[in-house]
C-alpha cells in the first residue's frame, strides 16, 4: 500500500497552488485535503484549465453569428455550412511540453486537438500549425525545428489528416519558450452533432481507448508555470503519443456514435481523467463516481494520485445508455481498444473517487469546476512605443534579397513536405498560398484555412496588433476566394501577474473584439496559454488566429499565379507605413514606431471587392499585402506564376511599407476592375505588369532565378544535415 505525503505548504506550492487559493480549499471542504484531493484541485484550478487570469477578458469576445452553432465551452466550436453540414475547429497550445520534449510535445499536441474535434461527431479533414522559435542561431533552435516538425508530420501522417496551412516565425523572444500552436477542422452532419454534458443518474461512465500510464502526470500544472533552470527535470510531465492509437479510437468512436449508445463523450486532454469526469458533471448538473480499480493502466502499482492526473494520450470518457452497453463494447472491441465501465452518475453534487476499496477523492464537483479563483489582475497599457528615426538610403534589390532569404520570410518547403498535405484526396489548394483549401467531400463546395498573427505589431502596439491578427487572417481568406465564417484563437503570452503583460493580454483582446465584430468572424473556441516565460523572459504576445472561411463552389476558388503580360493592380490605401515592419527588423535591425494602423470599414470593402472581382472574371490571381508590403508581395506571386515583375518607383514606403486592408491582383481587363473600385470606394492603381525573368523594382533589377534561390533556401542552416 502506497504512503501519501503529508501535505505541506512546499506541497501546496509544487502544486501550483498559492497559499490564498489552498485557503479556499480548506474553507469549501472544511478539512484537509487528501493527497489525491489536493491532486484533483491543482489539475482544476491551474491556470491551463480555469483560465482564472483571463476569464473575465475572455467573456468579452463575441462568440455568436447567424451561422454558430456551438461556441466556445465545448470541445471545439461548430459553424454551419449549409446543406446540414458543419465544420467543427478548434486551435489550442502545446508549447511548454514541445520546449522540454519537441518531437513528444508537438505530436501529442496534434492528438490533442485531433480528438477535440472527432469527439464531437466530426471526421477530421484538415490541420494547420503555427510555429515560433528563437533565433535560427540560437543553441536550442535547431533541436526544437527539427523535433517539433518531425512530431507533427509524424503524428499528423500516421493518423491521416491533411496539413494544409500554418505560419513559421523566428524571433530572440522565443529563445526561452517555443510556441506550438495546432489547429484542426472536421466535417459533421448538423443533426448529429455529440456533446460532453453528462444526462441522466445512474448511467455507466465509460473509459474509451488506451491504457493510462504515469505520461503527463502533471502536465497541465507544469504548463501554466514559467520555466527555470530546473527544466529538464519536467520532461516525465511530457505525453507520450501513439497516431495509429489514435485513428483507431477515431474509426471506433464515429461508429460508436452512429449505434445511438453514446449519452456524452468528452476528450480525455489537459488534466486527464480529472478534467473529462468533473467537466461532464458540472455541465450536466450531476456528480460522478469513479472507482479506480476498473481504470486499464499499463504500469503497476499506479495510485489513485497518479491515475487521476495522468495525460496519457488517446483516452476519452463516455456516458453510455446502458441498455445499449454490448453493442458499444462489441465496437471497441472489434478496434482492439479498452473500454471499461469506470463509474456511473450520481444525482448529488460530488466527485467520489475509489481505489482499493479505500475512498480517496469526496469532492464537491461543480466547486472544482465553478469555484475556481477568478482573477482581475492589474494591468496597465503599453506604452507608446519609439518613433521611427531617420532611415538609411534604400538599396531596393538588397533589401528584398535579405527579406526574401531570410528564415522569416523564405520558402517553408521544408517544413510542409515532412506533412502529408494531399491524404483523404480533397486538398484542392496546398500549403504555400494565402490559405490553404479542401474540398468537402461528395460537393462543389470547400473550406478555406488560414492562422495568422503579427508579434512584433502586438508589442508596439495591442489593440491594433489584435486586430491585424484578424484583418490579415481575413484577407488570407478573401484572396483565396473564400467567405470568411468564423475564427479560434491561440492567446499564447507571458506572466499574467506583471501589469504589463497582463496590459498586452487586454489590448490584445480588444483588438480582436472590435476586428472580430467588423469582419463578421465570430471567435467559436480558442486556447490561452500564459506563462510563457524562462528566468523571466517573456515572449511576444501572439495572440494567434485560425479562421475558416467557405467558397460554395470551387469555382471561386482564386490563386496567387499570375501569367506574363497581365497588370498588376494594388487594392488599398499606401501611406508607406514602416513602423515595426519587417523591412525594419530584417533588413535594418531596428524595431521603432507604431503598428500600422487597420481600418476595419476598409477591411471589408476591400475582401468584398476581391471577391466580386472574380466573380465577375475581372482578375485572374490575388494575394494579401502584409510582412514585406508590396515588393514582397508582388515577388511571392511572380514566384508563384514563374515570372518576372516590372514594378513602378518609389521609396522604402513605397516598396517596403506595411500599410494594411491591400491586395495585388493580376487583371487584363484594367479599365473595368478600375470602375468596379471606383463604384466600391476602394482605391485602386495600376502599379506594374508581370512579364520576363527579372524582378525590378523601379530602375534597380535582380534575376528571377537568384531571388528563387534565396527564397529556397532560406532555412538551409538550420535543416541541412
Amino acid at each position: 500500500m502506497q504512503t501519501e505525503p503529508e501535505i505541506t505548504a512546499a506541497l501546496v506550492e509544487a502544486h501550483g497552488l498559492k497559499p490564498d487559493e489552498y485557503q479556499r480549499i480548506l474553507d469549501l471542504i472544511g478539512r484537509e485535503p487528501s493527497f489525491t484531493e489536493l491532486g484533483i484541485f491543482s489539475a482544476m484550478w491551474n491556470e491551463h484549465c480555469s483560465y482564472k487570469s483571463s476569464k473575465k477578458w475572455l467573456r468579452t469576445l463575441p462568440t455568436t453569428g447567424t451561422r454558430v452553432i456551438c461556441g466556445p465551452g465545448e470541445n471545439a466550436g461548430i459553424v454551419d455550412i449549409g446543406d446540414g453540414q458543419c465544420v467543427v475547429f478548434k486551435m489550442e497550445s502545446h508549447n511548454h511540453p514541445s520546449y522540454i520534449e519537441p518531437y513528444q510535445g508537438a505530436g501529442t499536441g496534434m492528438g490533442g486537438i485531433l480528438r477535440d474535434v472527432f469527439t464531437m461527431g466530426a471526421r477530421p479533414i484538415a490541420a494547420m500549425n503555427s510555429l515560433s522559435f528563437g533565433r535560427p542561431e540560437h543553441p536550442k533552435t535547431r533541436r526544437l525545428i527539427n523535433g517539433v516538425v518531425e512530431g507533427i508530420g509524424g503524428y499528423g501522417n500516421c493518423f491521416g489528416v491533411p496539413t494544409i496551412g500554418g505560419e513559421l516565425r523566428f524571433d530572440p523572444a522565443y529563445d526561452g519558450n517555443c510556441l506550438v500552436n495546432a489547429f484542426a477542422a472536421g466535417l459533421a452532419d448538423t443533426d448529429k452533432i455529440f456533446y460532453s454534458a453528462a444526462s441522466g443518474v445512474g448511467r455507466p461512465v465509460v473509459y474509451l481507448g488506451a491504457k493510462t500510464g504515469r505520461d503527463g502526470v502533471g502536465g497541465a500544472t507544469m504548463a501554466s508555470a514559467e520555466f527555470d533552470d530546473t527544466i529538464e527535470d519536467k520532461r516525465p510531465t511530457v505525453q507520450v503519443g501513439d497516431p495509429f492509437t489514435e485513428k483507431r479510437l477515431m474509426e471506433a468512436t464515429l461508429e460508436l456514435m452512429a449505434t445511438g449508445a453514446v449519452i456524452s463523450i468528452q476528450d480525455m486532454g489537459a488534466a486527464g481523467l480529472t478534467c473529462s469526469a468533473v467537466e461532464m458533471g458540472d455541465k450536466g448538473n450531476l456528480g460522478i463516481r469513479l472507482d479506480l480499480d476498473k481504470v486499464p493502466v499499463r504500469e503497476r502499482d499506479m495510485s489513485a494520485y497518479e491515475m487521476m492526473l495522468s495525460e496519457s494520450q488517446e483516452r476519452m470518457l463516455m456516458v453510455l445508455d446502458p441498455e445499449k452497453e454490448d453493442i458499444a463494447k462489441a465496437v471497441f472491441d472489434k478496434w482492439d481498444l479498452d473500454f471499461a465501465i469506470v463509474g456511473h452518475t450520481i444525482a448529488e453534487d460530488r466527485f467520489v473517487v475509489m481505489h482499493a476499496n479505500t475512498l480517496k477523492a469526496d469532492l464537491p464537483l461543480k466547486a472544482l469546476s465553478g469555484e475556481a479563483p477568478e482573477y482581475d489582475r492589474p494591468w496597465v497599457p503599453a506604452p507608446a512605443p519609439a518613433p521611427l528615426g531617420a532611415l538609411p538610403p534604400l538599396d531596393p534589390i538588397a533589401a528584398l534579397l535579405t527579406l526574401i532569404g531570410s528564415p522569416n520570410h523564405c520558402s517553408r518547403a521544408w517544413v510542409y513536405e515532412q506533412y502529408d498535405t494531399m491524404v483523404m484526396a480533397d486538398t484542392v489548394l496546398p500549403p504555400g498560398a494565402d490559405a490553404g483549401v479542401v474540398r468537402v467531400h461528395g460537393t462543389k463546395k470547400a473550406l478555406a484555412f488560414t492562422a495568422d498573427v503579427t508579434p512584433r505589431y502586438c508589442r508596439a502596439n495591442p489593440f491594433r496588433g489584435g486586430a491585424q491578427a484578424v484583418a490579415e487572417a481575413y484577407r488570407n481568406l478573401c484572396a483565396t476566394g473564400a467567405i470568411p465564417l468564423a475564427t479560434t484563437d491561440n492567446l499564447n503570452f507571458g506572466n499574467p501577474e506583471k501589469p504589463e503583460i497582463m496590459g498586452e493580454f487586454v489590448g490584445c483582446i480588444k483588438g480582436i473584439s472590435a476586428a472580430v465584430t467588423a469582419l463578421d468572424m465570430p471567435i467559436v473556441s480558442g486556447n490561452v496559454s500564459l506563462y510563457n516565460e524562462t528566468d523571466g523572459q517573456g515572449i511576444l504576445p501572439t495572440p494567434t488566429i485560425g479562421a475558416v472561411g467557405l467558397l460554395t463552389s470551387l469555382d471561386d476558388m482564386i490563386t496567387m499565379r499570375p501569367e506574363a503580360g497581365q497588370h498588376m493592380i494594388l487594392l488599398g490605401e499606401s501611406r508607406g507605413h514602416l513602423g515595426q515592419s519587417a523591412y525594419l527588423a530584417e533588413v535594418l535591425g531596428r524595431r521603432e514606431g507604431d503598428a500600422p494602423e487597420v481600418d476595419l470599414e476598409a477591411e471589408r470593402a476591400a475582401g468584398e471587392l476581391v471577391r466580386a472581382l472574380w466573380a465577375q472574371d475581372l482578375i485572374t490571381a490575388a494575394h494579401d499585402l502584409s510582412d514585406g508590403g508590396l515588393a514582397l508581395a508582388a515577388t511571392e506571386m511572380a514566384l508563384a506564376g514563374q515570372t518576372g515583375i516590372n514594378l513602378a518607383p518609389g521609396d522604402a514606403g513605397w516598396f517596403f511599407g506595411e500599410d494594411q486592408g491591400r491586395y495585388l491582383l493580376a487583371t487584363e481587363t484594367v479599365d473595368s476592375l478600375l470602375t468596379a473600385a471606383r463604384k466600391a470606394a476602394v482605391a485602386a492603381r495600376v502599379v506594374g505588369r508581370f512579364g520576363g525573368t527579372e524582378i525590378r523594382l523601379g530602375e534597380a533589377t535582380v534575376p528571377l532565378a537568384r531571388i528563387k534561390k534565396a527564397f529556397e533556401s532560406g532555412l538551409d542552416a538550420l535543416t541541412s544535415a
